[in-house]
């Protein structure tokens, strides 16, 4: 690649699509019909965190109706008592001792889980602070982990976060309760912004997961991803892994839109938000836009196949797009794929 894609441009808004600003006369997060969060730089936290628990609850409990909301649904872990084989039974849970001590096919049945424990790893380090469409990714980041907190926290499930923006590690312990879950909210929006020249440490953030080891859970990873180029394998995919042998994984990849293609705005002047380096890119060449589209997917498919070798569920959000759609989707895909005991 030519240039690092942790960008922020100087174009003007119209030329790159970018969010309205306080002066332009729309409510940011108003639901103005684009489905993007609240920009929560512009406007009181808790004013803004009320009304995106308000969009969350009446979008997702109006789509996803069941007893239970969850993003890793299926049978529990525990075992538990065996059955008689009936047409149709996972043969992966086949109890093999009570088949052959009886000659007649038995299955082991598993116990759900009456309480989750849900661990966070939210990415706000200074490349979060771009975006060009309806929001910056760092509004789609809160969003996300508002709506992981909707669908995790109830009947006693904990959620926990650990938070980085390469100048700081903020932790925040586990706990039960909506009320607590609206407390760690506030807090992570209130996160100071990283000021830049530091590259966030995701896997850092990962390793302080697993040592010491949690309670088996849930632990979702809010990030872009986009770390150090050096190595073809990302930093932070040997800890990701590690987690994976205890809990199940969620990473929600937070996307612009200039972060895959780049619009023909002439010469453009982009810095990169953690190093502080400058380029002069001429979008105007339409081969060298083509290149940075083919490099930006090559990226992109990379991160993909990491997150796949580590066994983590992949939900992709975009700053251009409807994110609540996109969390439906996503979950109503992982309702599907755990109905018979499997996951994808």
């Amino acid at each position: 690649m030519i240039l690092r894609r942790r960008s922020g441009g100087t174009a003007t808004p119209e030329q790159t699509g970018a969010a309205p600003t306080p002066g332009s006369g729309i409510d940011p997060g108003a639901g103005d019909g684009t489905g993007a969060p609240p920009h929560f730089a512009e406007g009181p936290a808790d004013v803004l965190l009320q009304r995106l628990e308000l969009t969350v609850r009446r979008r997702l409990d109006g789509l996803l109706q069941g007893d239970h909301l969850g993003l890793v649904p299926g049978s529990g872990s525990e075992a538990g008592d065996s059955r008689t084989y009936h047409p149709g039974d996972d043969v992966r849970r086949m109890d093999w001792p009570v088949t052959a001590r009886t000659q007649v096919p038995h299955v082991r049945e598993t116990i759900a889980d009456r309480e989750l424990e849900t661990w966070a790893v939210v990415d706000l380090s200074a490349s979060l602070d771009f975006g060009t469409a309806n929001c910056t990714k760092r509004d789609l980041a809160i969003a996300g982990l508002a709506a992981v907190s909707h669908l995790t926290v109830r009947g006693g499930n904990r959620l926990g976060a650990v938070v980085t923006t390469g100048e700081r590690v903020d932790r925040y312990p586990a706990m039960p309760g909506r009320l607590a879950a609206d407390r760690l909210l506030r807090s992570v929006v209130r996160t100071p912004r990283a000021e830049g020249g530091r590259r966030g440490d995701l896997a850092a953030a990962l390793e302080s997961l697993r040592r010491p080891p949690r309670r088996r859970g849930l632990v979702v990873v809010v990030s872009d991803f986009l770390g150090s180029d050096a190595s073809d394998v990302p930093d932070w995919e040997r800890p990701l892994r590690g987690l994976r042998a205890r809990h199940e994984l969620l990473a929600i990849e937070v996307v612009d839109p200039r972060e895959l293609e780049l619009p023909d705005v002439g010469l453009l002047t982009v810095v990169d938000p953690e190093s502080g380096q400058t380029l002069e890119v001429p979008t105007g060449d339409a081969a060298f836009r083509a290149r940075f589209a083919e490099g930006a997917a090559a990226q992109r498919r990379a991160i993909a196949a990491a997150l796949r070798r580590a066994g983590a569920g992949h939900l992709h959000l975009r700053t251009d797009r409807d994110w609540l759609m996109d969390v439906v989707r996503f979950v109503a895909d992982r309702r599907r794929a755990g109905s018979g005991g499997a996951s994808r």
